[in-house]
């Protein structure tokens, strides 16, 4: 009974071992994740802010990296030349205290294969040669329509909703009900 003892007993260092490694890898994993948060901003013609659509990406890569930024697309200048066909475009950020009174419409979580895409996204937008924004065409609410695409949500772009942000985000979260958003 003793040899047999001392058989299992390394036996049950290494299973010890193993379930060590698999609560480690899993707990690593566990923690890695990219959240992307659709966000709208109501603005005020009076007040020097249009209306506007951004995301909010937040989280941890799988390999440790810190995530924490936000994208928006916008005209390079407010003038009313945004009225008459594509002008000079920028991607804009908002500050932390701008983020959080905004509307956040729905979250979603993206794999890092996902975030690398969106980021890749956010490059070619801002690198587009030209003047690449268009007030009815690829506007904010067209980029942030992309980025949820690359997050597999359904999109859609009804003309009356083209300048509306708030309202466009709340049709996307109509679009698709597996998000369980609330209409703001």
């Amino acid at each position: 009974m003793v040899a047999d003892l001392l058989k299992v007993r390394p036996m049950l260092k290494s299973l010890k071992l193993i379930v060590a490694l698999i609560a480690l890898a899993w707990s690593t994993t566990a923690f890695a994740e990219v959240r992307m948060s659709f966000h709208s901003f109501d603005g005020s013609v009076l007040f020097g802010r249009y209306p506007h659509a951004f995301v909010v990406l937040e989280g941890t890569t799988s390999d440790g990296r810190k995530v924490d930024e936000n994208f928006g697309f916008t005209a390079k200048h407010t003038t009313t030349a945004v009225l008459n066909g594509p002008v000079e475009h920028k991607i804009m950020t908002e500050s932390e205290s701008s983020v959080r009174s905004t509307n956040r419409h729905f979250t979603v979580t993206l794999s890092d294969a996902q975030y690398a895409r969106v980021k890749r996204e956010v490059a070619a937008w801002h690198n587009a040669p030209g003047k690449f924004y268009d007030l009815d065409r690829r506007n904010c609410i067209h980029f942030v329509g992309r980025m949820a695409q690359l997050a597999g949500l359904k999109v859609t772009y009804p003309a009356s909703m083209l300048r509306r942000p708030k309202q466009w985000l709340n049709h996307v979260a109509k679009l698709n009900p597996q998000l369980g958003a609330k209409q703001l």
